[in-house]
């Protein structure tokens, strides 16, 4: 299934210094930048954008949406959030170049998003969306949503002993004859 629409956001991850003796920092995704072009394929050197105590901020890279039209379901339900999210993953560095965190993906399906967050390893965390990508997702979820109509399951009927023997194999006791 390919994507029907894409849209490019930088994506902001936080360096903030912790108080452990195995890690120095904690990073986490804390923004994404609509429209931000990358000038090599967006996993270039990272960006300076601000710093406070104990904290630094970056741009890391640049990344597609992508929307398909079977997601539109959970589309619609992130844009009943309050604030509806930009959901990012972010893997760490395996190689010893790498850096210490990588933007794997970024979506707004809050059901795709949550699959990512099943391994326990990879950063899976929703920053707030920009209007921008709001009116873009509204948008696409109007021209290309469709309700499926609720289907009841008929039940089946289940064995009652008392109408007779269903039982494909002679009971216990009886000679089989």
């Amino acid at each position: 299934m390919s994507a029907l629409e894409k849209l490019n956001v930088g994506i902001v991850v936080e360096q903030r210094e912790i108080d452990n003796p195995w890690q120095d920092y904690s990073w986490s995704p804390v923004g994404v930048l609509p429209g931000v072009a990358s000038e090599d394929d967006g996993q270039g050197e990272w960006k300076l954008l601000r710093r406070g105590d104990g904290w630094t901020h970056f741009l890391v890279g640049t990344m597609d949406i992508e929307l398909f039209r079977g997601e539109t379901e959970g589309y619609r339900y992130n844009l009943t959030n309050d604030p509806p999210r930009v959901y990012v993953v972010l893997c760490h560095g395996e190689e010893a170049d790498d850096p210490e965190v990588v933007p794997f993906l970024v979506t707004v399906c809050p059901y795709e998003a949550e699959s990512y967050s099943e391994n326990g390893e990879d950063i899976v965390e929703g920053v707030t969306m920009p209007d921008e990508i709001i009116g873009w997702v509204q948008a696409f979820i109007d021209k290309h949503h469709v309700d499926a109509p609720f289907k009841k399951r008929k039940q089946k009927k289940a064995y009652d002993p008392r109408k007779g023997n269903f039982s494909r194999h002679p009971r216990i006791g009886s000679d089989g004859n």
